[in-house]
């Protein structure tokens, strides 16, 4: 069984026991998040797909873990003005694990 969610401006195709990295989320280490943007689910009795979401759908999730992602370098450079800029970036995420499907 899977499914396919939203969250972040971003799909996500998940089945049971995955774990992902989504776009930070507002909640707390250790508690559930249910996602009820549920786009698509396929399961023992067929494969539905929503108009945008499947009603009733939803994808419960635990929080693992609240982080940043690895650092990125950003280097502006304008040519004959003596201009140079170096940016560092880190986008935080959250790790879920996916514990069940309904739908």
């Amino acid at each position: 069984m899977y499914a396919v969610i939203q969250t972040g401006g971003k799909q996500y195709k998940v089945s049971e026991g995955d774990v992902i990295f989504v776009e930070k989320l507002g909640v707390e280490e250790g508690s559930t998040y249910t996602f009820d943007q549920v786009l698509a689910v396929s399961g023992a009795d067929g494969f539905k797909v929503g108009a945008p979401t499947v009603e009733g759908a939803t994808v419960t999730a635990n929080v693992v873990k609240n982080g940043k992602g690895k650092k990125i370098h950003v280097l502006k450079y304008k040519p004959k003005k003596n201009e140079k800029k170096h940016i560092g970036h880190r986008q935080p995420y959250t790790k879920l694990q996916i514990l069940a499907i309904n739908g």
